[in-house]
Parts: structure tokens; C-alpha cells; sequence
């Protein structure tokens, strides 16, 4: 009796213990390497997985991509396009909240801080030896506050273009371009010309010669550490003037006309050559002209320029259900294969590093300048006080342009004006 009695009291508390253990999310499978018998833990599928991409972007490779995930995984993957620059954000803002999120989104990455404060995009955890498949700087791009939100899908970066009847070839230093432009330039035609009134093409100058925009910490970029007017951003804003003040550049190319009128003057075939970026390739070779394309020559101190790099990412959102394989998702949209098969499809440069060398980049000359002036450049800070920033450097620049304003003088009233935004707009935490 006693026997049945303890007998009974043991399943009893084991069925209590059953009902009070937690709710499994997930499924073993055996341990790739199988080297100990030991097994992993996965978390269970969803039936399906939502992307959105930017618009125009998808056609020939994400289909593709798609399917091999779904093979993989047995996970259906549907994708719908929206426009990067700023749809997906402020579509994000309103299905999020709704219910009706998608799983991952492309984002450019100096939009990373504001998304995250709003809540909008995760933290994501991958192996190092899926971030060593990208460049440093550009997974550096999808950092904010010292944690990871996001993988590398492409890059830009403005390099030399140049007219291939004006000009034999690219020189190799800013100091033989500066000889041939004193050279070349008469009347209406010009040897070289850059937006440099406008801070995300002068940041290369600026920046080449010791200036910064925000000193990096341990916990990422420094807020109240601004580096715009100290001696080496003096020197380089100093440079910058020096082609207005010699005539080198003409007066219509200040303000936010400038683009237009350098772009005309560079297709009518007026210009040897020019700072632009890969969106304005296709646009020129359209025009007629027979382009180089090569990485920004060396500045006069033996620096590289070192130019604003865009990134663009893909990044799990915080309304996702299933976190770990949205992870696993962009992990496979970005692995060397898949952005092999994007670049071949939009011609936008990846960041992989292995297909640096790949001959469809070393091969291609616009996309090796890019990938190579990218090893040079500095991620545009992704903190929210950057939009503090823009303004300011533009009137020290157009300032500097006019001959109105001293470097010293131009700089230290454009960093008075940003931390006195910065002060006014994104309160200390």
C-alpha cells in the first residue's frame, strides 16, 4: 500500500513539474561540424518571412536569393519594393505599431540612430566570421552605441571621373591635378571641379587633412567631440578656398544649383574631370563621354582623401516575431554570393571583401575605384546630432567659396552653431 502510495505521489508531482516547465520555441538539429555528437539549439520556423527592398533594386537576384533561402530553410520569403531614402522609414513608423511590419527592411545607414531611438530596427547578434565577410568601415556603418544593427549591402563613395579626350589619365596626386587645372583652365572650360561648398564632398579635404566631424569613443561617436575647426580642418577648409580664390572653379557652381551646373558643364564636355559618385556613371557615358573613373589622388600632406561613404543595410525590425531567422535572412541576402548576383543586377558596389578581387569588380573600372576610395573613406556619422551639422558647414563652405570668411574664422562659427543646435535639439541622455 505504502509502495503505491510513494508511487502515485512521484507521477503526480512529476506531471506538475511537466505543466510548470517552460514552452519550447525551438527544435534541435544535429551540430554542423559533428565532431562531438553534441546538438544545437534552432529556433522553431515560421511559415514566412517579409522583406522590403528599396524600389527598382530586386529585379534579377532576389528572386533568386529567395528561393535558395526557401530551399534551405523551408521558410517562404515574400519581398514588396519601397522607396529606401525615406518610404521604408516612414512606412515602418505606421505599419509597426499596426501589426503589419515586414521582418527586414533596407535602410541607408546614416538613418541607423534616429530608427533605433524610435524603436523601429533591433540589435542583431551574428558570428565574427560573418562580419569578417565585409570591409571594417562598413560594418562599422551599422553600428550605433557600440552594438550591431544591421549587415552591410552596398556602398558609395565619390571618386575621379574624367573625360578620357580631355585628360590621358588619372593623376595620381591632388598637387598634378591642381598643375593641370592652372594649365587647362581658360574661358569655359575647366581640369577639374568638385562640390566642395557642399560638406559631404569638402569632408574629404577637410577630413584628409585631420578634421572630424564626431571623435569615436569606445561607445561609438562622440557627440560633444567635434574636430570641424581644429588645425587640421583649418588647413584643409584653407585648401578648398584656394581653388575658388584662383579661379579655378566658377561661381556657378556654389549653392544648390551647383550640381546641375557642374554635371552640364562635364557632359558638354567643358571639364576633364570631376569628385562624383557612381549614381552619376551612366548619366555621363548617356552624354557621350568617354570616362575614367578612378580613386581621389593623394592630398598635398600624403593623405588619402578621405570621402564620405554611404551604406546601405539590411536591418530586422523590432516588430518582428521572429528575430533569428530574420537574422539568418540578411545573413543569406548578404553573403558573397547573393551580392555578387545584386551587383551583376544594379551595379551597386558591395561591401564583401572577398569579391574585391572578384573580376566582376576588378574587372569593372567604376566599381574598383569605388571599392578601392572606400577603403580610404569615413561612414557618415549615424547619430541623430549629424542633422546638426549639414547646415552650418554649408554656410562656413559658401562663405570660404565668396572669399567673405578666414578658414579659422569660417569653421569655429560653424561649430559654435552646431553645438548650440546640438544643445537645443537632442537634449544629453
Amino acid at each position: 500500500m505504502k509502495k503505491n502510495l510513494l508511487v502515485m505521489m512521484l507521477v503526480f508531482l512529476l506531471t506538475i513539474l511537466a505543466a510548470c516547465a517552460p514552452d519550447r520555441a525551438e527544435e534541435t538539429t544535429p551540430d554542423d561540424d559533428g565532431e562531438d555528437g553534441t546538438e544545437v539549439t534552432e529556433e522553431a520556423k515560421p511559415e514566412k518571412l517579409v522583406i522590403w527592398e528599396d524600389i527598382d533594386k530586386s529585379k534579377d537576384w532576389l528572386p533568386a536569393a529567395i528561393a535558395s533561402f526557401e530551399k534551405e530553410h523551408g521558410i517562404k520569403v515574400e519581398f514588396k519594393e519601397l522607396n529606401m531614402a525615406d518610404k521604408i522609414r516612414d512606412q515602418l513608423r505606421l505599419d509597426g505599431p499596426s501589426g503589419s511590419a515586414p521582418d527586414v527592411v533596407t535602410l541607408p545607414h546614416d538613418q541607423i540612430g534616429q530608427v533605433v531611438i524610435e524603436g523601429l530596427i533591433q540589435e542583431i547578434t551574428v558570428d565574427d566570421t560573418v562580419l569578417k565577410t565585409y570591409s571594417e568601415s562598413s560594418v562599422t556603418a551599422q553600428m550605433y552605441d557600440g552594438k550591431l544593427y544591421g549587415l552591410p549591402k552596398a556602398t558609395e563613395t565619390p571618386v575621379l571621373i574624367y573625360n578620357k579626350a580631355l585628360m590621358e589619365e588619372a593623376p595620381k596626386t591632388m598637387d598634378e591635378l591642381y598643375a593641370f587645372s592652372k594649365d587647362f583652365t581658360k574661358g569655359d572650360n575647366y581640369g577639374f571641379l568638385a562640390l566642395w561648398d557642399n560638406f559631404y564632398f569638402a569632408h574629404g579635404a577637410i577630413a584628409g587633412m585631420g578634421g572630424y566631424v564626431f571623435n569615436e569613443s569606445s561607445e561609438g561617436l562622440d557627440r560633444d567631440d567635434i574636430g570641424l575647426n581644429n588645425e587640421g580642418a583649418a588647413e584643409g577648409a584653407a585648401y578648398i578656398q584656394q581653388w575658388y580664390k584662383e579661379g579655378l572653379f566658377p561661381k556657378g557652381i556654389i549653392g544648390d544649383s551647383g550640381g546641375a551646373a557642374m554635371d552640364g558643364l562635364f557632359n558638354e564636355g567643358k571639364v576633364a574631370a570631376v569628385m562624383n559618385g557612381p549614381w552619376a556613371f551612366q548619366g555621363m557615358r548617356d552624354a557621350g563621354i568617354d570616362i575614367g573613373i578612378a580613386p581621389m589622388p593623394i592630398l598635398p600632406n600624403g593623405e588619402q582623401v578621405k570621402t564620405f561613404m554611404g551604406v546601405k543595410g539590411w536591418h530586422v525590425t523590432e516588430f518582428t516575431e521572429n528575430p533569428y531567422w530574420a537574422t539568418k535572412l540578411i545573413e543569406h541576402l548578404s553573403n558573397d554570393e547573393n551580392s555578387k548576383a545584386r551587383f551583376e543586377a544594379v551595379s551597386e558596389i558591395p561591401a564583401n571583401v572577398a569579391l574585391v578581387d572578384d573580376p566582376i569588380i576588378a574587372d569593372n573600372e567604376g566599381a574598383k575605384a569605388v571599392a578601392v576610395q572606400s577603403q580610404y573613406a569615413v561612414p557618415m556619422p549615424n547619430i541623430p546630432e549629424m542633422a546638426e551639422v549639414w547646415g552650418p558647414m554649408a554656410t562656413a563652405l559658401q562663405t570660404l567659396a565668396t572669399g567673405k570668411a578666414q578658414p579659422q574664422e569660417a569653421l569655429d562659427e560653424a561649430v559654435k552653431s552646431i553645438t548650440t543646435n546640438i544643445e537645443t535639439n537632442h537634449p544629453a541622455k
